[in-house]
Formats: structure tokens, sequence, C-alpha cells
């Protein structure tokens, strides 16, 4: 049985290599956001509930910008089914890609689900995908912040993200939950 481990706070973030739907490759290690990247691991196209959640965030994607904190989505799904994602979910701002593997997910220490058939917006889901996450990382790479999920619904939400933003840059506040030994 394969388990997941979870990335460590202040600790370097698996690199990631993948294809906005511009065509356009997008490395990690090539970011040099003011303040952080921001990686959003969506389900795809079949979710509902990433549609609206990734809506709510292309319209906060100026503020983010603002804070310092540059922003791709990234799901497994194929690159037909980012494009169509990206056009019919109308996410004109958002930078989305394809190429992130099973492997990528399971790297990032996001959770793994099958396919169940049609969901309630009628579209088949992949036999696997990731289920979602967000990572907020440095700009030396580090982990700063993560939430992963083994279910599409309770999110963080990105209006709070953001409002926390604000102290944490203004505080230069540490990234917390670094502490990997078992003593007391």
């Amino acid at each position: 049985m394969t388990s997941i481990t979870p990335l460590m706070p202040r600790q370097k973030v698996p690199d990631l290599s993948v294809t906005t739907t511009d065509g356009a490759t997008w490395k990690l290690s090539d970011q040099t956001p003011e303040n952080f990247t921001m990686v959003i691991a969506y389900r795809g196209l079949h979710c509902p509930i990433c549609k609206g959640y990734l809506k709510d965030l292309d319209n906060r994607l100026a503020d983010f910008n603002g804070k310092g904190v540059d922003v791709i989505a990234v799901s497994t799904d194929s690159e037909e089914r980012t494009k169509e994602t990206k056009e019919s979910w109308h996410l004109g701002n958002l930078t989305m890609a394809h190429g992130f593997s099973l492997d990528d997910a399971r790297d990032w220490g996001l959770y793994i689900s099958s396919g169940i058939g049609k969901t309630s917006m009628g579209v088949d889901e992949p036999d696997r995908f990731a289920e979602p996450g967000i990572f907020l990382i440095r700009p030396d790479g580090t982990l700063y912040f993560a939430s992963v999920q083994t279910m599409p619904f309770a999110r963080p939400q990105f209006a709070e993200i953001a409002g926390a933003l604000d102290f944490v840059i203004a505080k230069d506040y540490p990234a917390r939950g670094e502490i990997v030994d078992h003593t007391s």
C-alpha cells in the first residue's frame, strides 16, 4: 500500500513543470514572485465545485497579484479538458495548465480518487484524478502553506487567504507546522 507523504513547511517542494493552455512551459523553479507562488490543484472539468471555486479565484486574481502572489491552477486532466475548462468556465484571468500527472499529484501529497461516472454537470470523471489542494510557496521554493483534501467541498476560501496574506506579509509571519521529530 502506498502512503501519502505530506509536504513540510520550510522545506523545498517538488519542482513542477507543466504546460499552460496557451502552450507555454511553466516551471516552478523559474518563478520569481515578490512573495509567493500559489499552486491550486483542482479536480478537473467534471467538478461543479471546482467551477465555482476557480471562478471566485479568477475574479480575485488582481488582489493576489497585488500582494505579490503569482497563481497557477493545475489538474490531472488532459490538455483538451484543461482548455475546455478554461473556456467553458470563463476563466479569462487565471493561468491554467495541464501535464500535472498522477505521480506529480502524489509527490505533492494529494489524494487520488477513482472516477465514478458522470457528475451533476454531465461530465464523466476520469478513471483516476487528484483531489484538491492549495500550496503557497516562497520564492526560494519552500512550502509556506498547504491544504489538501480528500473531498471537493469545504475548501479554504480565497477571500480568507487574501486577508491572511496581508498579515503574513506585513509581519513576515513564519511558516508553521515545521516540526518533524517526535519528542515532546
